[in-house]
């Protein structure tokens, strides 16, 4: 036993011992080495993880970065989510970003710590740095033996300047990164244990819910709460700039508050719209060429002097993000401060609205972030946030702000619509030579953020096309569109929908031309090797080419998107004699998601993109008439259910490349995949989604 131990343990039995050591104050507080890490005396390392945590497996996986460079024993980790601070920059999850952003400047911080660890132990014994090391949580003087953990050496360390350069380890000496760690959070999940953003609960707290115009942009213009007042439980009602906030002693009160008001509505200009009248719009405006997204080779002049031209309609629907835990938000406004607890996948968005909302000196305001029940895009949002606040700010006591479903699928910043014309040529030998794509999409960039698109180009409405890596004569080009629904990034963002319709379209090409899809694809792609390789990889491990049971076809498709290479097919199914049931029976997916931190949050990854992927494709669609998103929850906006899913087969390429996002990776190439097998299983393509019902 050493020193501090026998204090610790003579305090715990009663014994107080008067003496004091300058310098040496015996504390039980984490000693701050730098942003990322804290050490306590006991040896445990509590690990800041600054970016948001929805089930992607960030908490594990940023820790394995961190961990590895600090050189500590897995047991040993503590993680937490940090309050807004500058040294962590932009504090939020959007584009898959957690690991393509935290690769270095995690790696640096666990590094710079184990430096710093070891001078102080250095400085302790009076030798050079070169003759300690800091190894397994233990900083070790190489001539005598001595030791001390790092928990013993954290304030000295926490003092010294942090060194500029830290050395990183080679990968050949990596301990976690690149091992299917098991994940942090599961034990407290599966117990019960882990907080939510929907559990949070504070001492006088009161709960609220808001009645909001059934149109976009419409407002409510008076209200009757006769009714609602009558309701046990209900407290007050505010008017907030969405709408009329209801207060109650709970939650189920607030709702039945909100159904019971009496309400008036300007409708606005949104009431307009209708699913028809914009699926008319988004088509006729690609019937002219847009502003130029991205030209390659002299598209136009191929595909007039070609053989044999090929054109198509591609359209799909706008979507909603449908998490399992719907928004929420509990905020405290006082004279003094504010605290929010959110689950949020963008917290410095949610603290600077806060800030903004409450007029507070930024100081003032305190973000707790709490874990989320999935988020898909969603939670990059704040809008739930900003109402929270502002009636927090009106009545000045803590207050939880929580979503119905109804609220969330009707009130959601939506994956947009769109419509893409393309065209293109083959030659006498059937092979392209040219294409063109005119997308015609609402602009997210101008949804939210209220900027517009810069040149007349948002690049997330055109990503997926003006980003293609086929070796070809390319022109693209774009109208922006507006169509009344709010819109947002959803998973996989502009490449959900754009290549669903460039691979599907390929997929045109190949049969126009008589050549394989495979061998097409593989003759395009000679300049990009990486997804040429995974092209490559797929088609072998699905076994293209080799029979399949009566019934059965497959269909493939690539994309690159979030700095990864994915290529997937599906096996698939059509029952003419059961309304054109479609059965998805395998997957098999296969990912270039350069260095690998987590091979099995990777697979956990590709498999939650597949379901989710498939629930799109298959079955989503948000509705609108006069203005009103017609789906309210999930008996008319469904998901892919257990039966109904097929078997997955994940892939990881081994890669020495700087590392890919994969959050998103496996969703894009999903939707032409199984669309290409329709077509090879029954002959009919099909151009729109979802696929549902389009067969009977």
């Amino acid at each position: 036993m050493n020193r501090r131990d026998f204090l610790k343990t003579s305090a715990a039995a009663g014994l107080v011992l008067g003496f004091h050591l300058p310098g040496r104050a015996a504390t039980t507080a984490p000693a701050r080495v730098n942003a990322w890490v804290r050490i306590a005396p006991d040896n445990s390392v509590t690990l800041m993880i600054h970016k948001g945590e929805m089930g992607q497996g960030t908490l594990t996986s940023l820790s394995q970065l961190l961990a590895d460079e600090l050189d500590i024993e897995w047991t040993q980790i503590r993680t937490e989510f940090p309050p807004i601070d500058k040294a962590f920059g932009m504090q939020g999850v959007v584009g898959s970003q957690s690991i393509r952003t935290g690769w270095d400047p995690l790696r640096r911080a666990g590094a710079a710590a184990r430096q710093m660890l070891a001078q102080a132990g250095a400085k302790r014994w009076g030798v050079a740095e070169t003759e300690v090391r800091a190894v397994n949580g233990v900083v070790t003087n190489t001539a005598s033996g001595a030791k001390f953990t790092y928990g013993e050496l954290a304030e000295d360390a926490a003092k010294l300047q942090p060194p500029s350069r830290p050395k990183l380890k080679d990968p050949s000496e990596f301990r976690y990164i690149g091992k299917s760690m098991k994940r942090l959070d599961t034990r407290d999940k599966v117990s019960g244990k882990t907080r939510f953003g929907i559990d949070v609960r504070i001492p006088g707290m009161v709960y609220a819910a808001v009645a909001r115009s059934p149109v976009v942009g419409g407002k409510v213009i008076s209200f009757d709460a006769t009714k609602a007042k009558a309701i046990p439980g209900v407290k007050d009602f505010v008017r907030i700039p969405s709408g009329i906030a209801v207060i109650a002693d709970n939650t189920w009160s607030a709702f039945e508050g909100v159904k019971a008001l009496d309400l008036q509505f300007e409708d606005g200009p949104n009431a307009q719209f209708s699913t028809a009248g914009i699926s008319k719009m988004l088509t006729e405006k690609t019937l002219k060429p847009g502003v130029s997204a991205r030209k390659v080779g002299d598209a136009p002049a191929a595909i007039a002097g070609a053989a044999k031209t090929v054109e198509a309609v591609y359209e799909v629907p706008y979507l909603s993000h449908a998490p399992m835990e719907p928004p929420n938000c509990v905020v405290h406004v006082r004279e003094d401060g504010c605290d929010v607890w959110a689950s949020t996948q963008m917290q410095t968005m949610a603290y600077q609205i806060a800030v903004k909302i409450t007029g507070l000196a930024p100081e003032k305001v305190n973000l707790h972030s709490e874990f989320m029940g999935g988020g898909f895009g969603r939670r990059g949002s704040s809008d739930f946030v900003a109402e929270a606040v502002e009636i927090g700010k009106a009545i000045k006591v803590p207050v939880k702000l929580t979503w119905s479903r109804e609220d969330d699928l009707r009130h959601d910043f939506y994956r947009p619509a769109s419509v893409t014309r393309f065209a293109a040529g083959l030659d006498a030998a059937g092979w392209p030579v040219g294409l063109s794509a005119c997308v015609a999409c609402p602009s997210i960039m101008f949804s939210t953020m209220g900027m517009e698109p810069f040149k007349g180009i948002d690049p997330t409405s055109v990503e997926g096309l003006g980003d293609l890596r086929y070796d070809i004569p390319l022109d693209v080009s774009y109208h922006w569109t507006e169509a009344g629904l709010q819109v947002s990034y959803w998973r996989a963002v502009g490449y959900t929908q754009n290549t669903f319709f460039a691979e599907s379209f390929v997929d045109e090409l190949a049969v126009a031309g008589g050549k394989d899809p495979v061998e097409l694809r593989r003759r395009m792609l000679t300049k990009s090797p990486r997804l040429l390789n995974v092209l490559n990889l797929a088609a072998d491990k699905a076994g293209w080419g080799k029979p399949l049971p009566a019934g059965r076809a497959r269909g493939i498709a690539v994309v690159n998107n979030v700095g990864s290479f994915t290529a997937q097919v599906a096996e698939v199914s059509v029952d003419q004699g059961n309304k054109g049931k479609v059965t998805v029976h395998r997957v098999v997916s296969v990912t270039d998601c350069g260095h690998v931190v987590n091979p099995a949050i990777i697979e956990q990854q590709i498999r939650s993109a597949v379901v989710y992927g498939l629930s799109a494709a298959l079955k989503g669609e948000i509705t609108v008439k006069n203005g009103r998103v017609e789906q309210s929850n999930f008996h008319q906006y469904d998901v892919l259910r257990i039966d109904e899913t097929p078997v997955v087969e994940v892939h990881i390429v081994p890669s020495t490349e700087a590392p890919g996002g994969i959050g998103e990776a496996g969703v894009p190439a999903l939707a032409p995949a199984v669309n290409n097998a329709i077509f090879a299983a029954t002959g009919k393509r099909l151009r729109k989604l979802p696929i549902r019902g389009q067969l009977a």
